[in-house]
């Protein structure tokens, strides 16, 4: 028997509980063992629950006890989850976490910490949630060489957006309704300034591409600024609006960037809606693969964390292929020299943006909004100086 502690009973910490209590029959089938949890970690009392008795206020208790070999981190936050996560990785004993700050801001110590302890530390719940995003890119894409990475990263941002293209809402009214829905929290900005997708495009940046990714350096804008008249006018150019998080490597340099982007209909992203999240890869040789599910979410959550410990479970020793190394020097590329094709509206007229931009496309329908022809972000920055610009929006490229 396998014994686990789990550090933190909030949503996903109660979820994980109740998934090995519930499915312990057909984990224990599957992995040809049982997975037992000795421990809850958390300051809160619980008075009223049915196993009381597994509660515990010190880490030391857990880090200390031998038999405890797996430790979920569910808690949140950087620094007592990282004071804790590292205090068991020393101890020896693996960690799994749905904590993307965590890892974002601190996995490459932490793996390192893993590797010289010999401890696993697995973090597939941290960028997916449910959606298994992590064993795909190290397993079953291993012989490729990747050279994109996008997808849609984060739920509450699409469910506005879906919202907004498919009702009307203004932003402010479909941001309302995902709150009272439960999908966005009373503050949401982390979710439609970009600051989560951010940590999820970091971690799978670095993941893809072998080191890491300081998230202080991937340009971000949110969505707060996507009025009904860009989402309209978009989807009357054949594109629907979405937040994304994408990078991409050009010989060993890397870039990568969270903002919403125009993509068109014909790309499987752009039928991604409400909470659900999407990931693509692009690899040499197997070409785009695109995996999808829901995002977020007690069960889906807490599903992926029951199957990083599984995966433990058969293998209980540090495993490079879910490690990355340090950020290497003056390899990030300059994002004034990233190129993309631009959606604008403006109540300039034809003759200065034509006059500004050269060759545009106008979208019918809309008599202030356009499409540029592809050009680097300087170049488009320094002709936008020329007119007068309420929305600018960059259109995804479908690359193979």
């Amino acid at each position: 028997m396998i014994k686990t502690a789990v550090m933190g009973y909030g949503v996903v910490g109660s979820g994980v509980y109740e998934i090995l209590r519930k499915n312990a029959d057909v984990i224990a089938k599957r992995l040809g063992e049982e997975i037992d949890i000795k421990y809850i970690l958390d300051i809160r009392e619980f008075e009223n629950h049915p196993e009381k008795e597994l509660f515990v206020k010190d880490a030391n208790v857990i880090a200390e006890d031998k038999e405890v070999e797996i430790v979920v981190e569910t808690m949140g936050g950087v620094t007592f989850a990282y004071e804790f996560t590292k205090k068991m990785l020393m101890a020896g004993k693996s960690v799994v976490t749905s904590n993307k700050e965590l890892v974002s801001t601190k996995g490459t110590e932490l793996f390192e910490i893993a590797r010289e302890h010999n401890a696993a530390y697995m973090f597939e719940a941290a960028v997916g949630g449910g959606i298994p995003v992590i064993r795909p890119l190290v397993n079953c894409l291993a012989a490729n060489r990747i050279k994109a990475v996008c997808g849609i990263l984060n739920g509450t941002t699409n469910y506005i957006l879906t919202k907004m293209f498919k009702e009307n809402r203004s932003f402010d009214a479909a941001l309302k309704e995902a709150q009272e829905s439960g999908y966005a929290e009373k503050n949401p900005a982390a979710d439609v300034e970009g600051t989560d997708t951010v940590r999820k495009i970091a971690i799978l940046t670095a993941l893809a591409f072998g080191s890491n990714i300081d998230d202080n350096k991937i340009p971000a804008e949110g969505i707060t600024k996507i009025t009904s008249e860009d989402v309209s006018c978009a989807a009357k150019a054949g594109y629907a609006i979405k937040l994304m998080g994408s990078s991409f490597i050009e010989g060993d340099k890397v870039f990568a960037r969270v903002c919403p982007m125009l993509v068109p209909y014909e790309c499987p992203l752009a039928g991604v809606e409400d909470v659900f999240n999407a990931v693509q890869f692009t690899g040499d040789m197997v070409g785009n693969v695109m995996l999808y599910g829901r995002g977020a979410g007690k069960s889906a959550t807490a599903s992926a964390i029951v199957g990083d410990i599984m995966h433990i479970a058969k293998r209980n020793e540090f495993d490079p292929r879910f490690a990355w190394g340090e950020e290497r020097e003056n390899t990030f590329i300059d994002p004034a020299d990233t190129r993309y094709k631009y959606f604008m509206r403006s109540e300039s007229s034809e003759e200065e943006i034509k006059e500004a931009f050269g060759c545009v496309k106008f979208i019918e329908g809309c008599s202030d909004a356009f499409i540029t022809e592809e050009m680097s972000e300087a170049e488009c920055e320094k002709k936008g100086e020329k007119i007068d610009i309420s929305s600018k929006i960059r259109v995804y490229e479908v690359k193979e």
